[in-house]
């Protein structure tokens, strides 16, 4: 987020629960299994977890996982898990509290690292998102390592993408996804990778003594955009087929002009097919997306 609130969307411009959800029905029709709500941050939907709901009753959808920043999680997860949300992602870049309001410009840790340890005992499945950037993330390596090994919750690290809400990033911000590798093993102790990479956008490493996972998805030095079998649905109802995009569809238009549902899935095939392949990130000299992460998603 930036510092500031940034300006919102007006209300009636953002999808409502029953526009997504007949979306995600008619995706679901044509094969897709796992949903994520994220963000900007999900939580400051109001009755979140009526979408959850919603979502989980729909046929053939096998998961609906939620990416979140975890400072509202703690009050809203009894009816989220009421609900049926068993997965969870919590976006945390810093294991002290200086270095976290550092890069998030706000406090809150301890209420972060509260919601994890509520989806633990909710038996809640969790996973760690830090972003890697150069001259930050390295003094965090030994805190991450101790924490995974501790709690056996996966750490995976996200290369710093140009999707800042201040336009700041350049290529020297990048803290490659082979260096952390690096670091790991000199700090903590080696890591070997597990099993062979899939359509997953991370790939996962364990301690060589069994005890910890770290997960490096290598965005911009190494695109994973042969194996990418995703794409999103802004809240404002465009269609994304990647991050480093722009917006490839409009389903917004198609649910209140009356569209029926071969024609959202029309939409939808129509964007996937028009993804390019790696949007120029493999040279670092792509055009910087027009909307900052905080109003496309994760």
């Amino acid at each position: 987020m930036p510092a500031d609130t940034p300006d919102y969307c007006e209300r009636d411009s953002i999808l409502t629960f029953e526009e997504i959800t007949r979306v995600v029905r008619v995706a679901a029709s044509m094969g897709v299994d796992d949903v994520r709500l994220t963000g900007g941050e999900p939580l400051v939907r109001a009755q979140l977890h009526k979408l959850v709901a919603a979502l989980n009753a729909i046929e053939n959808v096998k998961k609906v996982s939620l990416t979140t920043n975890g400072i509202l999680l703690v009050d809203q997860l009894p009816e989220l898990h009421a609900a049926g949300l068993r997965s969870v992602n919590v976006s945390l870049d810093a294991l002290d509290e200086p270095s976290f309001a550092e890069v998030t410009r706000r406090p809150g840790l301890q209420r972060v690292l509260d919601a994890i340890e509520a989806c633990r005992k909710l038996h809640i499945k969790v996973k760690v998102n830090a972003i890697a950037m150069r001259d930050f993330t390295e003094r965090q390596i030994a805190a991450f390592g101790e924490f995974t090994r501790a709690t056996e919750i996966p750490v995976r690290f996200i290369e710093f993408m140009p999707l800042d809400a201040d336009g700041n990033w350049d290529a020297s911000s990048v803290l490659p996804g082979r260096r952390i590798l690096e670091l790991f093993s000199d700090q903590v102790r080696p890591l070997i990778q597990k099993g062979t990479p899939n359509a997953s956008p991370a790939n996962d490493y364990q301690f060589d003594d069994g005890v910890g996972t770290i997960g490096i998805i290598a965005s911009v030095t190494e695109p994973f955009c042969d194996t990418c079998n995703r794409f999103r649905l802004t809240a404002d109802g465009q269609l994304r087929s990647c991050l480093f995009g722009g917006d490839s569809g409009d389903l917004r238009q198609v649910l209140r002009d009356g569209g029926d549902n071969q024609a959202i899935a029309d939409r939808m095939i129509a964007a996937v097919q028009a993804k390019k392949r790696g949007h120029g990130t493999d040279d670092l000299a792509f055009d910087r997306p027009s909307r900052p992460m905080y109003s496309i998603g994760g």
